[in-house]
């Protein structure tokens, strides 16, 4: 048997955020974890978000951001998990409303109706947080049985330092205790 059908397949949403500049500390764990990992990128993070050539390097699959054509192979297999980190404030109000007009969100949208567990770890400022709209956003999906690591915001500290941002935390909330 193959190491590709021993291990599951990983789907990693990143958002455009500054702090997915680390992506690669994800990657990384999940595949410490075994986990095979595929990225989808929101268009605007694939404009200097994060390092590309270092995660399909890592990955050893091309970043997907845009649709494929209906010709074209699926450039990866199902997956057994989905995390989105970061998580924006736009992407995860788009997916609470089945909005699907990117690939990120399209696959979003349907892991809900395959019933694969998604994990967030959202990166939004305070002053979005307070939006209604996204706390409503949170309430549907969380109904929607999506699993949400504590949220950040990214404000430096009164050293000046910024938290840490808890990559492990979306792998321990996708799988078995």
């Amino acid at each position: 048997m193959t190491e590709q059908a021993e291990n599951p397949f990983l789907y990693v949403v990143v958002c455009a955020a500054g702090i997915a500049a680390d992506v690669s500390k994800l990657i990384t764990a999940a595949q410490e974890r075994n986990w095979q990992v595929g990225v989808i990128a929101t268009p605007v993070a694939m404009n200097g978000f994060f390092d590309t050539a270092a995660v399909e390097a890592q990955t050893g699959r091309p970043i997907r951001s845009a649709w494929r054509t209906p010709g074209e192979p699926r450039p990866f297999p199902a997956p057994d998990a989905v995390i989105v980190a970061p998580a924006t404030f736009n992407t995860l109000n788009k997916w609470a409303a089945g909005i699907a007009d990117t690939l990120a969100l399209g696959t979003l949208c349907e892991a809900a109706g395959l019933g694969v567990p998604v994990a967030v770890l959202p990166c939004v400022a305070d002053a979005l947080a307070a939006h209604p709209a996204y706390r409503d956003s949170l309430a549907r999906l969380r109904a929607m049985g999506v699993r949400f690591a504590e949220p950040y915001a990214g404000e430096a500290g009164e050293g000046g330092g910024r938290p840490e941002f808890g990559w492990e935390r979306a792998l321990d909330l996708i799988e078995p205790a």
